[in-house]
């Protein structure tokens, strides 16, 4: 995957893992996050404190951003290799807490969501430096968000939000069809035939053609899924991309911040609710 993200340059490339080993890329992949993480801070707090010449620390948070952007894009495209040869391992990933689970959309976060987070820290960022805003000084951060910004933002905003409507409503339609005439015809020549290998009156033969039939038609329900879990975490990435590009350099890094800090502390509590009430899975 490339992208256009403000001095991202050319990503290097994260292995690809087996299929078995994605939850441990998973947590790597955490582990990255976490020292993204603090050197977003530190970069923040060095762009507070004004140490080095401003030329010189804009151009550090491009750096920086482009880094950060690169680990979410080998994220992804690892996550992708995944979901060839297994989508319906990753559609129910069993490596997320219960917590992380129940606020999944399609195998992963919503993207509209992203919105929520932008406008919750640009309130509070807003909050904070309300004297400086007041008395006509820019504060660079997501509380100072200008008229143009906002207008980029909301049509982002619109334009997911189709996206993601559509997505919901293909998968919902595809879901359906565990319902549809071929499922059902399925199932009933199954449970017949099952019937008949317990008298003995089915032999191999008729077992392995059932076996083929029902291999082939799940495999369909498999590649649309594919498809639609595909579609999702591209329009996830896209809109990190495009959020990203909007802001400048200092706001970027307060956004990204912003998200790590959400995505890692409820991984946290997820799992340390999840020890509480399955303490012998733990």
């Amino acid at each position: 995957m490339s992208s256009s993200t403000q001095g991202s340059g050319s990503c290097s490339l994260d292995p690809e893992p087996g299929l078995e080993s994605f939850g441990r890329y998973f947590e790597r992949w955490l582990s990255d996050q976490a020292r993204d993480l603090d050197e977003l801070k530190a970069a923040s707090r060095a762009h507070t404190e004004a140490t080095q010449p401003r030329a010189e620390l804009t151009r550090s948070l491009r750096e920086l951003v482009g880094r950060v952007m690169c680990h979410y894009e080998n994220y992804y495209r690892v996550k992708y290799e995944s979901v060839k040869h297994d989508v319906l391992g990753m559609m129910t990933p069993s490596w997320r807490s219960h917590l992380e689970e129940s606020f999944l959309w399609i195998g992963g976060w919503r993207p509209s969501s992203a919105f929520h987070l932008l406008y919750s820290v640009a309130g509070l960022h807003f909050e904070t430096w309300l004297g400086d805003l007041l008395r006509g000084l820019h504060t660079t951060n997501l509380g100072d968000l200008t008229p143009s910004q906002l207008n980029r933002v909301n049509e982002l905003q619109a334009q997911t939000i189709r996206e993601e409507r559509e997505l919901s409503e293909t998968l919902a339609a595809h879901q359906d069809t565990v319902a549809d005439t071929s499922m059902v015809e399925l199932s009933h020549i199954a449970t017949e035939l099952m019937r008949d290998h317990d008298s003995g009156s089915i032999g191999r033969v008729g077992n392995e053609l059932m076996k083929e039939r029902v291999e082939s038609t799940l495999d369909s329900k498999e590649d649309k899924f594919k498809e639609i879990l595909g579609r999702a975490d591209d329009l996830r990435l896209r809109t990190l991309r495009n959020m990203v590009d909007i802001l400048s350099p200092i706001q970027a890094v307060h956004f990204l911040i912003a998200a790590a800090e959400l995505h890692l502390r409820v991984r946290d509590w997820g799992m340390k609710k999840d020890a509480i009430a399955h303490p012998q899975q733990r």
